[in-house]
């Protein structure tokens, strides 16, 4: 089907951004705009569900840039995860950001909201990107938008922050990601995304599609897969509504799902499993769920442990792919949904705990779920589904995980899953543990108190973690789309 409504929902957020610019000295006009951008982008992407949902696509192709190189269009079953769950949890970002920026009085509103709209639009055209020509463009412009999130607070910390954070995804994207695509054009003549894979049957030697192939797993590196981790805990200094966008809205959902567009569509299953790169991928995924896991472990600043909880779980989603078995594929494909719901509501969390006591560390947050049990009900909520414990979504995707790995015949992976879930249950626990049942130290129980405008997104945001866990049919089934 040829429609124009993939440019919509690219369109929207831009011209939210350019209105929020326009409203920058009439605040109360200013902040109503994000919201109902992101309630008109979620119509728009949801409007395109059935069509995918029955096996169809929806595409418009603008213009061409060389020949098999178009700027083009293309929503199917695996752009329609990233795009439900991007424009979804902005509607609940966006009204939390209001709440956050005006209880601390952040200065450079403007900017942030203008740029956080930009990052939604950058996130959606990634989503629907026709091909690897388009796909980066995106990603590419969702790096240059939240740069001046991460700076936002303009102190010393936040330029070294934001300066790690642009000199390793710009680096790796200027280097070994464009090496990718001139040696992909190169191969196949095209950059298309291709049922199946654009490079399978191509004639060329399999030490250089191995190259091709690591140059695209490390190029995109807002997937995080270590080394090229250390961007997302520098990037913690920014404001707490940016690390969800960060975390779970856009910037690194945007790395992984980049990888798995290239193990499905560029190289497709039959050669990544021929060529032995998803096991020799498996491995390092697997190292990485590991060593960030044990990393959160020593982070007492909450922020950070979460960041790093990140990290690791990014790579679930890898290693789900590039085990080729269909369940686990499934599995990686639907805990971009479980992590995201379940992350944002942690760092909502984090955000309201800072704006209602000014701490950030968790050896300070003894007892603190007395006074804010909203915000700490919500943050347990969070942290079982992502340790895995049902009814919570963290629970179905990593059951397909577990299954998948069995079905493949990987039990070392099956194991990794475990020691993981137990690393997860080790450094989440004992924050909520702490809050409910820890000795607060002696402060007036008027000084902390829940904030509506933050509380009541987080617990929308909980509640959509375990609604996921209890109806999946919606991912599922886009993702068994995407593995037939």
């Amino acid at each position: 089907m040829i429609s124009i409504r993939p440019l919509l929902a690219v369109a929207v957020p831009v011209l939210a951004a350019l209105a929020v610019l326009l409203l920058n000295k009439r605040a109360k006009l200013r902040d109503v705009v994000s919201p109902l951008a992101a309630i008109a982008m979620f119509a728009i992407v949801a409007s395109m569900a059935p069509t995918v949902l029955a096996g169809g696509t929806v595409d418009l192709r603008l213009f061409e840039i060389l020949p098999g190189i178009d700027f083009a269009f293309h929503v199917d079953a695996l752009g329609m995860v990233f795009a439900t769950v991007s424009s979804l949890l902005w509607i609940v970002a966006a009204i939390y950001s209001i709440g956050y920026m005006r209880h601390l009085n952040e200065h450079a509103q403007t900017r942030f909201f203008a740029c956080f709209a930009a990052s939604l639009a950058a996130a959606a055209g990634g989503a629907f990107a026709a091909n690897l020509f388009t796909l980066v463009i995106f990603y590419e412009v969702l790096s240059l938008v939240t740069y001046p999130l991460v700076y936002h607070h303009e102190d010393e910390e936040g330029w070294t922050g934001s300066r790690k954070y642009l000199v390793y995804l710009m680096g790796a994207s200027k280097s070994v990601l464009l090496a990718a695509l001139a040696l992909t054009y190169n191969i196949a003549g095209s950059l298309d995304f291709v049922p199946g894979g654009l490079l399978a049957g191509v004639n060329a030697s399999a030490p250089l599609l191995t190259v091709v192939y690591f140059c695209y797993l490390f190029g995109f590196a807002k997937a995080a897969v270590m080394p090229m981790h250390a961007w997302l805990p520098a990037a913690m200094v920014a404001p707490t509504p940016v690390s969800a966008l960060l975390h779970a809205v856009a910037v690194v959902k945007m790395g992984v799902f980049c990888v798995l567009r290239v193990v499905f569509h560029v190289f497709g299953v039959g050669l990544v499993g021929g060529l032995g790169l998803g096991i020799a991928t498996a491995y390092v995924v697997s190292f990485t769920i590991l060593m960030a896991s044990i990393y959160a472990l020593t982070r007492d600043d909450l922020k950070a442990r979460l960041a790093y909880s990140t990290v690791s779980q990014l790579s679930y989603i890898v290693l789900g792919a590039v085990l080729l078995s269909p369940i686990a594929m499934v599995g990686g494909i639907i805990h971009i949904a479980a992590h995201a719901f379940s992350k944002i509501t942690l760092f909502f969390c984090a955000g309201s705990i800072y704006c209602a006591s000014g701490k950030r560390n968790i050896s300070d947050m003894a007892g603190i779920g007395r006074r804010l049990p909203w915000t700490m009900g919500a943050f347990f909520v969070g942290s079982l589904s992502m340790i895995g414990v049902p009814p919570a979504a963290g629970f179905i995707s990593k059951w397909y995980l577990a299954r998948g790995s069995v079905e493949a015949g990987e039990t070392p992976f099956l194991i990794v899953l475990l020691i993981s879930s137990v690393l997860n249950a080790a450094y989440f626990l004992p924050v909520s543990y702490a809050a409910f049942f820890g000795t607060e130290a002696q402060e007036s129980p008027a000084t902390v108190r829940e904030i509506p405008m933050l509380t009541i997104p987080l617990v929308a945001t909980a509640i959509l973690s375990v609604a996921m866990g209890i109806f999946p049919d919606y991912f599922v089934a886009l993702a068994e789309r995407v593995v037939r």
